[in-house]
């Protein structure tokens, strides 16, 4: 991917969404929302603060992250659907 993230944004790719209810009844793509967690692909150089020093990022390339679902900008390269955000738009890093 050629797609490099400026400052403290990062791109990030949805995870698939589970197409089957814990009872087994399988949802269809319609009903369902989509997802609200995703691999980090790619991130910027950090935040420049009010003194002039740059701040890196906490989250690094291959993080699972939960990201606010109104706040990210969709883009699509390659055929695929990839977010942009800023990191403040990440709720969490997702332990495995």
């Amino acid at each position: 991917m050629n797609l490099r993230p400026l400052h403290d944004r990062v791109i990030v790719k949805r995870l698939d969404q589970e197409t089957k209810t814990a009872s087994g009844l399988i949802i269809p793509d319609a009903a369902a929302e989509k997802p609200d967690q995703g691999e980090v692909l790619a991130v910027g150089n950090g935040k420049v603060q009010d003194n002039g020093q740059l701040r890196p990022l906490e989250v690094k390339v291959g993080d699972r992250v939960l990201f606010s679902k109104y706040g990210a900008q969709t883009v699509k390269i390659d055929g695929q659907e990839l977010l942009v955000l800023r990191e403040e738009e990440i709720l969490a890093i997702v332990a495995l």
